[in-house]
């Protein structure tokens, strides 16, 4: 009896020597064997050291996990894009020498038209300076309004679509007291033809 009792103390006395052996620092303050597995109790109860602390606890032995990070946000799927129809105007204005109904350029504008998925009209409004009687400058307007309406029409731009309106010197938009050539010079921007423009345009939209 005494013999097996020797030998079971001896026994374990050799495993607390082979635990303290194969402590790790993976598993710092546990008893583990080679593989570095911790010993555990019949109860599932790791094995710790007379040194373990607190800060030694694994989560196998009992810590809490470390929390997992949230997986990132998926990105937001790009929009969607579609063509819309909207409304578009766009104002020009040509000018005119004195007493001369000959067109300049109408390109901005031909090229605005251009721009345009549906052109809807074409407004022409002619004028001149106050110089002369007004019955001539009636004639003069209208005849600068014609041109204009010609040039767009040899351009390309559809008749129909083209309207035009004259108004003599009435609503003039400089007002000059020079005389002579630097009066005529000074009242320049009373001659013209004001275009607008009227359509549609399409533009891509978030849907």
């Amino acid at each position: 009896m005494m013999k097996k009792l020797a030998l079971s103390t001896a026994l374990a006395l050799s495993m607390g020597i082979s635990a303290v052996a194969n402590a790790h620092p993976t598993n710092a303050g546990y008893a583990t064997n080679a593989a570095d597995t911790v010993w555990k109790t019949g109860y599932g109860e790791c094995w710790q050291h007379g040194y373990w602390t607190e800060d030694d606890m694994t989560v196998e032995c009992g810590a809490e996990a470390a929390p997992v990070a949230a997986p990132a946000p998926m990105p937001a799927p790009a929009p969607t894009m579609v063509m819309k129809m909207v409304d578009a105007q766009e104002s020009h204005i040509i000018y005119f020498d004195f007493d001369s109904s000959k067109v300049t350029d109408v390109t901005p504008i031909v090229n605005y038209v251009g721009s345009l998925a549906k052109l809807n009209s074409i407004e022409l409004k002619g004028y001149t300076d106050s110089i002369g009687t007004n019955a001539y400058n009636d004639a003069l307007s209208k005849r600068r309004a014609e041109a204009v309406n010609a040039a767009l029409v040899e351009a390309g731009i559809e008749t129909d679509k083209v309207v035009s309106y004259s108004f003599g010197e009435a609503n003039p938009v400089k007002d000059c007291t020079d005389a002579g050539s630097s009066r005529k010079a000074c009242l320049r921007e009373n001659r013209r033809v004001e275009v607008t423009i009227s359509g549609q345009k399409q533009i891509k939209v978030q849907q």
